[in-house]
């Protein structure tokens, strides 16, 4: 059995971020292909976010230490909780490394003893600088879009008009309030038609996301519609929509990849993302990268991707191939049937182990045959 433990005392909701949709589409593909595999969460019961994925087991765990008695491949999610298991567990980073002096601690301790697995190449970078590891020792697995993003149909456009998306978190790493500064700008008058704005409510059930989503219903310019909980749903809402735009905030927060990036180039649209983190990375074919934290710099490359038009029908074939779950799950079984290499917390651990043994008596010498002693006699 593998099992991906969500974050303790958090619910898995559905439709809210690339860590969700990857942690669900693994465990998905993994019973499709008959590998048991399934969601464990802590200290929530069945309150746990299970109702709003039918075909995707749950377990639930009253504590941290019930984990360690679990006879599964334990494979847990973005947090690092410090818990011993019962056989050697994996660790995915889905996020940077945190920027407090007392959370980096706990998340090194929490980490010292796992087998890495990292979203991007950038990411893996990222972390083995930060842990202090060699890069060899962070796998990296791709997140991936789920098939119906490239399956999905596309409405006709309108001739002249482009439709700009907003799909990720409202949350201010996401770059929201770049993209709020961007529609004060010149290049976008009042009264323009040729271009149109739609931000979904993801992320709005947290305190932050709520006011952000009251503050994007007060503005003229902004379509507010409901998060979608499916991977239908959103693909559904991309192909409505000519452009998606990441602005991800790069002061302090780096996207460790970008899932939607990929989502909205298998769903036939242009993406206009920050050049950070790993949103490089997820280039399928129709991604236009701009300088992050900069608002003018995201309504040019809108503008670019509104003056491009349409993806081309081969571009987006050819984009449907790359980032699938099928090579996504590949990539994570090679990873759990690799030998498993001994993390440096644990060489360590070895090297200290020898250092406290008793020392040893000098072995006693014994003399060449042959030698003549004192008396003058063979010894």
């Amino acid at each position: 059995m593998i099992s991906f433990v969500w974050s303790p005392r958090e619910r898995l909701p559905a439709g809210t971020g690339g860590s969700e949709n990857y942690t669900i589409g693994q465990v998905r593909e993994l019973n499709r292909r008959g590998v048991e595999a399934r969601v464990v969460t802590v200290g929530l019961g069945t309150a746990d976010g299970r109702e709003e994925f039918d075909d995707v087991p749950f377990h639930a765990v009253a504590t941290l230490d019930d984990l360690g008695r679990l006879d599964d491949t334990l494979v847990f999610v973005s947090e690092a909780p410090p818990v011993a298991t019962r056989h050697p567990a994996y660790q995915i980073l889905h996020v940077p490394p945190p920027l407090r002096p007392e959370v980096q601690r706990t998340v090194a301790a929490g980490t010292r003893d796992r087998t890495l697995i990292a979203t991007s190449r950038f990411a893996a970078a990222l972390w083995a600088d930060f842990l202090d590891v060699s890069l060899e020792t962070v796998h990296v697995v791709h997140p991936f879009a789920e098939p119906v993003f490239a399956d999905q149909p596309r409405p006709e456009s309108r001739a002249g008009h482009t439709r700009v998306l907003y799909a990720g978190r409202l949350t201010p790493e996401k770059g929201i309030y770049t993209l709020l500064s961007m529609l004060h700008s010149d290049l976008f008058e009042a009264g323009d038609h040729s271009v149109s704005f739609t931000v979904t409510t993801a992320g709005s059930d947290k305190p932050q996301g709520a006011i952000i989503e009251r503050m994007l219903r007060t503005h003229p310019g902004i379509e507010v519609v409901p998060a979608r909980r499916t991977p239908a749903g959103m693909s559904a809402l991309m192909a409505e929509h000519d452009v998606v735009v990441m602005p991800s905030n790069s002061q302090y927060w780096h996207e460790t990849f970008g899932i939607v990036s990929i989502e909205a180039q298998h769903a036939g649209c242009r993406v206009v993302a920050s050049d950070d983190g790993g949103l490089p990375e997820t280039d399928c074919g129709a991604l236009t990268l701009v300088a992050p934290d900069d608002a003018e710099a995201l309504a040019q490359g809108i503008l670019a991707a509104h003056l491009m038009g349409a993806v081309p029908g081969a571009t987006r074939s050819r984009a449907g191939a790359d980032f699938t779950v099928a090579a996504s799950v590949d990539d994570l079984l090679a990873v759990l049937r690799a030998p498993r290499a001994l993390t440096p917390w644990a060489v360590i651990q070895e090297l200290e182990t020898l250092v406290r043994l008793p020392p040893v008596s000098p072995p006693h010498e014994r003399p060449a045959a042959g030698l003549v002693d004192g008396q003058g006699g063979q010894r």
